[in-house]
């Protein structure tokens, strides 16, 4: 049984800067294309970045040039570097993949 667990969430105010992480039990991410999306209230959930297992990165584009999807390697971990956080960011944010989805964080962004 694999489980992905984040971790990193908070409340920042905007402008503000949170690093998320996202690592697996019983499995190797390395091998994986991951994914983070997030979904904020009454919304749906939301694609927002993926690393695919040739380390190419994809983001939606309401986070481009803000948020940075990463490997890091010698924790076996994806990591999210989110930067220049705005208000409407607040969601709670899942990773993906392997076929499973972790439990979420939450990231509260105010004004």
């Amino acid at each position: 049984q694999v489980q992905l667990v984040e971790s990193g969430g908070g409340a920042v105010q905007a402008g503000g800067s949170l690093r998320l992480s996202c690592a697996a039990s019983g499995r190797t991410l390395s091998g994986y294309d991951m994914d983070w999306y997030r979904q904020a209230p009454g919304k749906e959930r939301e694609f927002v970045a993926r690393i695919s297992v040739g380390d190419r990165t994809y983001y939606t584009d309401s986070v481009k040039g803000r948020f940075t999807i990463s490997r890091d390697n010698a924790k076996d971990t994806v990591v999210l570097q989110m930067n220049n956080l705005k208000p409407e960011d607040t969601a709670i944010y899942y990773c993906q993949g392997l076929g499973y989805w972790g439990q979420g964080t939450q990231v509260t962004v105010s004004s």
